[in-house]
């Protein structure tokens, strides 16, 4: 069995002279990823492995979900092909993932978080929002069979507001 526990990066800023990379979170972003993560933190199990973009507005995201949730002891990677917004980079890291690890966090970006969680889960969304959260469990023994799974928790910042 696996599980995967996925997070869209929280709100961006567009008002400061930056590229995309460099985009850091607005206050609505830091808002919403407390809000999400204190209301995950008896929701979700430790993950084995925490993924993150490298982009600044995913790792800010991360830091506040790792700091909430208690999770700072856990192995945190960040990894450029999460920078990634068509998703088969997406694919390709969790499908690299050692087969020890048995739930994977990741923070990611848009288009790619929507259609992993739509097509690899059970339920589908019309958009998994910033600082959405989607956990998934599939009835596998190795990444690289990654297959359709179960949605079992879905956390949108719209819903606890």
């Amino acid at each position: 069995m696996k599980k995967i526990t996925i997070i869209r990066h929280a709100k961006s800023s567009w008002e400061h002279p930056v590229i995309d990379f460099e985009r850091p979170l607005k206050e609505r972003g830091l808002e919403d990823a407390f809000l999400v993560s204190s209301y995950a933190k008896d929701k979700i199990i430790s993950p084995d492995l925490i993924l993150s973009s490298d982009a600044i507005r995913a790792r800010s995201t991360a830091d506040i979900f790792i700091k909430k949730l208690n999770f700072q002891s856990i192995d945190f990677q960040t990894n450029n092909k999460l920078y990634d917004f068509a998703g088969n980079d997406l694919i390709q890291v969790i499908k690299s993932c050692d087969n020890a690890i048995n739930h994977l966090m990741i923070f990611g970006h848009n288009f790619a978080i929507t259609s992993f969680v739509n097509t690899y889960g059970s339920v589908v969304y019309d958009n998994v929002s910033t600082s959405g959260l989607v956990s998934i469990d599939f009835d596998i023994d190795t990444w690289q069979n990654l297959t359709t799974g179960k949605t079992v928790l879905k956390i949108f910042p719209k819903d606890l507001k």
